[in-house]
């Protein structure tokens, strides 16, 4: 048995619909928050269990007889590591065999301050003493392309990552990833750094932005604290906009770059280029 803890997310959901491809509908446990909104998965043969990263006791009960499972990261930022490790507890007493980790590129050396968290996880997972396998997957291609519609609205992509490379993936590409390790033998004690294989600078973004649009748009790079204070105006909380901030600077430093193309390898085909992801969603 596979099972996915934070099955009905963005990544979860695309996590499942890949195993699918894989191994019978039976053989995977979509472990959910809110059972309701897993009624697809459940349609299609998956198996629903209530799982909470903030309710510990629903834990257990849901990974009983998972032999694989999948710890997609928690979106909330500052309170991962608890959450996560409530879920690794869990794992190791349900007798999970192997656990994967969505961490973040290159973790250990990361500038970003996202990334301690993820140290923590890693480290925890280490010392419970459970064969383990870390998906460090870089950024998604979605945090820049959520933005496209403003950008076409305003003229222009703003920023603090200067001429940073960021070599991003779509969340199907991650997805993708996820599936296969899970399905294969051996992987204990694994690391893939994960990232797109096209990088580009979002000066280049700003110009595939106005090549698919036929607008005009370009890329305003503006200083940490004057990035992190328009998000602010524009109704992002302040702690987060502060940690995108700190995101974009860690990029300058490298952080959201890699050219392994581990990616690519694990999916058997290119990473979706970014030009491709503006696409659709214009």
């Amino acid at each position: 048995m596979i099972a996915v803890a934070g099955a009905s997310g963005q990544l979860g959901h695309l996590v499942v619909d890949a195993l699918l491809n894989l191994v019978p509908a039976n053989q995977i446990v979509a472990a959910v928050r809110t059972v309701a909104k897993a009624d697809d998965l459940k349609a299609k043969g998956v198996e629903v269990r209530h799982a909470d990263y903030t309710q510990p006791d629903t834990l257990k009960a849901a990974f009983a007889g998972v032999d694989k499972l999948l710890l997609i990261s928690s979106d909330q930022v500052g309170q991962r590591f608890p959450q996560h490790k409530a879920v690794i507890d869990a794992a190791k007493a349900a007798g999970v065999q192997l656990l994967a980790y969505t961490s973040i590129l290159r973790a250990d050396s990361s500038p970003l301050v996202l990334a301690e968290e993820h140290i923590a996880t890693e480290n925890y997972i280490a010392e419970s003493g459970i064969p383990a396998v870390l998906l460090r997957n870089g950024w998604y291609s979605e945090n820049y392309t959520m933005g496209v519609a403003s950008a076409v609205e305003h003229g222009a992509v703003f920023g603090c990552a200067g001429d940073a490379r960021l070599a991003t993936a779509t969340r199907q590409d991650y997805a993708e990833a996820a599936a296969k390790v899970l399905t294969l033998d051996n992987q204990a004690g694994k690391v893939y750094e994960l990232a797109g294989d096209e990088a580009f600078t979002l000066t280049q973004f700003a110009q595939a932005i106005a090549d698919a649009s036929g607008k005009a748009v370009e890329y305003r790079n503006l200083s940490e604290a004057d990035y992190v204070g328009l998000l602010e105006q524009v109704g992002v909380p302040g702690p987060f906009a502060a940690v995108l901030g700190n995101s974009e600077t860690g990029a300058a430093k490298g952080g959201l770059f890699d050219d392994g193309h581990q990616l690519s390898a694990l999916i058997g085909r290119t990473t979706t280029p970014i030009a491709d992801s503006i696409k659709a969603v214009l």
